[in-house]
């Protein structure tokens, strides 16, 4: 779980904005343009069903990716993926409430590098392209995510 929300803070930073929005967005975003900056990022991402669509698609990503794969052996999926959706639920502005380590808790003794955390950035990217989320959304969203970075890459 640890690796996952690295990798999707990673993902999410240094994805382009357009792969972020297609992510999220999962092809929903078209209605929600007009008028959106009056909307929380959650809302203007899809809301709760369109977070846990790219946060399933994103874990696939890792889980199939042999660079970092190994970081999630004994992970809990099912409470990886709810504590990555509820993160981002809740640091979008929505009704969600993390309620799972701190990010320098969870990934203290991982060892986890830039080149580790860039993966997963990777990973998410392929996922934001996939949904097809927009480059205003994947920036606000790469802002409120970015500061994990910190608390992750220890080498």
């Amino acid at each position: 779980m640890r690796i996952v929300s690295a990798a999707i803070v990673a993902a999410i930073l240094y994805a382009s904005p357009a792969s972020a929005q297609m992510m999220i967005g999962g092809g929903h975003m078209a209605g929600h343009m007009g008028g959106h900056m009056h909307k929380p990022l959650y809302d203007r991402l899809g809301g709760i069903d369109a977070i846990r669509a790219v946060v399933d698609d994103f874990v696939g990503n890792v889980a199939a990716d042999k660079r970092i794969n190994r970081f999630f052996a004994n992970t809990d999926i099912y409470r990886l993926k709810r504590n990555l959706v509820d993160q981002i639920c809740q640091g979008t502005g929505g009704p969600c409430t993390y309620t799972g380590r701190s990010m320098k808790a969870a990934h203290a003794g991982m060892g986890v590098r830039s080149r580790d955390f860039n993966a997963l950035v990777g990973d998410l990217g392929k996922t934001l392209n996939k949904f097809k989320v927009p480059a205003r959304e994947q920036k606000e969203l790469v802002a409120i995510l970015a500061p994990m970075k910190r608390d992750i890459v220890t080498r």
